[in-house]
């Protein structure tokens, strides 16, 4: 079972012994990261303004890390860069350096980031302009997942040059900041609002004080499902990575190709293995995280814009983008996909069967063939289990549907094609016999 949904659903719903000990382990975690930080000296704790008043002294650029403080994921990374790691430590010394452990009172306005994370960088001049970003997914199984030190020294590295001719970029890095935000902070959000403050209280309840980053992309899918609407692309597949294309970055480089996938559009577009990426649509790359951020605006059609370095030369290519695109994404990996389940699936969680399986279950490469890894007991993500699901079920029809599915298409299905109130026809595999169920979508 993914480990990403247990975290959270035992996060979620506090239940149980091992839940309330490991809330006491959070608080902990939280207060005694604000006492040894504060202590050390190298950071300012959850203080913008007054990071952004040292940058226009010392004419230092600025390093936001925003870190959630509870979560498991990327906390061997962020110890590392938190207590200055002597790969990174010359490098953060010509930051002024700020630590934000909250999403309560965020500049959405400012801070627009992949919020299913829970390590994320921004790069600002002291005037708010946004060099870059860093941050791309992690899991749960690694720590660091597809972050590292490596990628994070040469996004240093490569923000230094672009402060020391910041007159001449400025121009590039507008794009890097977003359209006015829905709301200018999480604690606004109709889901959130009259529940969360702009504060953290470390004297009472702080880890049910906070509100953490996936409630900010939680809430704004929440808006579009309560007023009866399909969820938009852009909201349901956010940040895509590159792989939709067929590009595989290193994780271990600034934006430097791993590898391509053959016969897919960045091949075809006249990508190849170790290009760099300079630019793309014209703004300057720090990180896959920077390559994200383009995608994530961009529109259903035309084509990207890309500057790539190879060898000795640079290239320009373009990255077509044909209707749809987005919809190559996997989005099973992100903790939001935990409240679409509950939205979507009725709470379950679907694995694709193996080929192994496929077989001896007489399924072709071809068919929908999902398998229920776990079906939610508690509340709202119990409804497919009260409707009779079983984990070990494979679906092998959605509403008629037979062609093959991943867990994203048949949520995309469900949060696209449906409204809520909606049944969903289901066709299982149990022990070798077909089985019609049905549940309604929340």
């Amino acid at each position: 079972m993914r480990p990403t949904y247990l975290l959270w659903s035992a996060f979620i719903l506090g239940i149980g012994f091992a839940a309330r000990v490991g809330a006491e382990d959070r608080a902990e975690r939280v207060r005694k990261d604000l006492e040894e930080i504060t202590a050390g000296g190298r950071w300012i704790y959850n203080d913008l303004e007054k990071g952004f008043e040292e940058a226009r002294k010392s004419g230092k650029p600025l390093l936001v890390v925003i870190r959630c403080i509870p979560c498991e994921a990327c906390r061997g990374f962020d110890e590392q860069v938190a207590s200055f790691d002597k790969r990174v430590q010359q490098l953060l010394e010509r930051f002024v350096r700020v630590r934000i452990p909250q999403s309560n009172g965020l500049d959405l306005s400012l801070f627009q980031f992949d919020y299913d994370l829970s390590f994320y960088a921004f790069f600002l001049n002291a005037d708010r302009t946004i060099y870059g970003r860093f941050g791309t997914r992690s899991t749960q199984e690694d720590k660091t997942g597809e972050v590292s030190i490596g990628a994070f020294r040469e996004a240093m590295a490569e923000v230094l040059k672009l402060h020391e001719k910041y007159a001449e970029v400025k121009g590039s890095l507008k794009a890097k900041r977003g359209p006015a935000p829905r709301f200018v902070a999480p604690e606004e959000y109709p889901a959130l609002k009259g529940k969360y403050k702009s504060t953290l209280d470390y004297q009472g309840k702080v880890v049910q004080s906070c509100i953490h980053c996936h409630q900010i992309r939680d809430s704004e899918r929440l808006i579009h499902r309560s007023a009866r609407q399909p969820i938009p692309d852009p909201v349901l597949y956010p940040w895509p990575l590159p792989e939709v294309f067929g590009l595989h970055l290193d994780p271990h480089r600034r934006a430097a190709v791993e590898r391509v996938k053959k016969g897919s559009v960045a091949e075809k577009s006249g990508f190849r293995e170790g290009d760099e990426l300079v630019a793309l649509e014209g703004q300057p790359l720090i990180s896959i995280a920077d390559v994200q951020w383009v995608l994530h605006g961009a529109g259903d059609g035309g084509e990207l814009k890309a500057s790539v370095r190879r060898g000795a030369e640079e290239l320009a290519l373009k990255i077509p983008l044909r209707p749809g695109w987005r919809k190559r994404s996997d989005i099973s990996w992100r903790v939001t996909t935990w409240e679409l389940r509950r939205m979507g699936s009725g709470g379950l969680l679907l694995e694709d069967l193996p080929a192994e399986d496929r077989r001896k279950a007489g399924l072709g490469e071809d068919r929908l063939a999902l398998r229920v890894e776990h079906a939610g007991e508690y509340g709202e993500h119990a409804v497919a289990k009260n409707a009779g699901f079983r984990k070990g079920d494979i679906i092998i029809a959605l509403d008629g549907r037979t062609g093959r599915l991943r867990e994203t298409d048949f949520l995309a299905y469900s949060l696209q094609q449906k409204l809520p109130g909606d049944r969903l026809q289901l066709t299982v595999l149990r022990g070798g016999e077909k089985k019609e169920l049905s549940f309604p979508l929340q």
